[in-house]
């Protein structure tokens, strides 16, 4: 019975991390509608798995916010291509537990198109 109660209490400690990881949002407030977005820890190439695939059509319109799953709160850099082809790289983004990050055309300084 006592594993069965520590079990049942590592399991609710752990909820509310999931959980709360699925709050992060993404606010586009680029000019342009967002294709691909990925986020890796700062400073490294270690970029996770298309984020957009968590939006109904997989892509992220301006002014439309994204759901960010399976990502702490921490510093990230971020590799993001939009419908015209174009591919940047916002660095150095604070992500915070149940917030809304964002990026702006403005902070579109480091892009290329392929």
């Amino acid at each position: 019975m006592r594993g069965v109660l520590l079990m049942g209490i590592a399991a609710f400690m752990a909820t509310p991390t999931l959980a709360a990881g699925e709050r992060i949002r993404f606010w586009n407030l680029t000019a342009n509608t967002i294709t691909h977005f990925h986020l890796a820890p700062a400073g490294t190439n270690r970029y996770g798995p298309d984020q957009c695939a968590n939006d109904r059509d997989r892509t992220v319109d301006h002014d439309e916010r994204l759901r960010i799953t399976g990502l702490p709160p921490g510093r990230y850099d971020a590799k993001l291509q939009d419908n015209t082809g174009r591919v940047c790289v916002v660095t150095n983004i604070d992500i915070k537990d149940g917030d809304v990050f964002s990026i702006e055309e403005s902070d579109l300084t480091d892009c290329r198109k392929p």
